[in-house]
């Protein structure tokens, strides 16, 4: 077995190019691939019941070449393979949803197109991981279980992220000419404008007054005449 756990992606193919093109042991090959030895010796003898095309580890990065001579140059070596096989990601086709979410895809394509017809049908299917089909089927109303789809949010469900759901309705929108509508009009400009100074305004004075300081209270002088005069003597 590999010292650390991992064997290359093609076991058999790559035990077969190992043997074809190295002087490495039938017991190092059996190990690096997690192989039966008597299975590295049949390939040898070609008593194989399945003839492998050779597939080699060294252009798949998984065995460096240091790691072969070094097995070649002592029987007990055990190879060490430099990385795991790659995983095979999907990138086309209709996005996996688990079992237990799958009877919710009705519900969150009629959501979709009570809510954001913009969307093309083929957004919907990547979205939700649905076909043509089933949204023409619920589109008009023909979808065998019609009675019980009830419109609800994709995300609410757990079929794709807001942040999904927000690049579609997006792209519908600009595909439609609606984006940023809303920035363009211009009808309130005046307003904006004449409360942008205003505020600026204020600012500016509530600067000016900080800056120069606390004003004094003044008292306003009293005129003197015959009738405060007496008012004071009289105190």
């Amino acid at each position: 077995m590999a010292q650390n756990g991992l064997v290359p992606l093609m076991p058999h193919a790559t035990a077969a190019w190992l043997v074809d093109n190295t002087a490495l042991s039938f017991t190092q090959i059996a190990e690096f691939c997690e192989l039966h030895i008597l299975e590295v010796q049949a390939m040898a003898d070609d008593m194989a019941g399945t003839k492998y095309t050779g597939r080699d580890p060294v252009h798949a990065g998984e065995l460096a070449m240091e790691e072969i001579e070094k097995g070649q140059a002592d029987p007990d070596y055990a190879l060490q393979i430099s990385k795991g096989p790659e995983q095979v990601r999907r990138t086309k086709g209709p996005r996996y949803t688990p079992v237990s979410k799958r009877q919710d895809k009705p519900d969150g394509i009629a959501w979709l197109l009570r809510n954001h017809p913009g969307s093309t049908d083929g957004a919907v299917c990547k979205l939700i991981g649905t076909t043509r089909n089933t949204i023409a089927a619920i589109r008009d109303r023909s979808h065998w279980n019609i009675a019980n789809i009830q419109p609800k949010d994709p995300v609410t469900l757990g079929l794709c992220s807001q942040r999904e759901l927000d690049a579609i309705v997006a792209r519908a929108a600009k595909k439609a000419g609606l984006q940023d509508k809303a920035a363009d009009d211009t009808r309130f400009a005046g307003d904006r404008d004449a409360l942008i100074e205003q505020l600026r305004a204020e600012r500016d004075e509530a600067k000016r007054l900080a800056e120069e300081g606390p004003v004094e209270e003044q008292v306003a002088p009293v005129e003197l005449t015959a009738e405060t005069l007496f008012k004071k003597s009289g105190e």
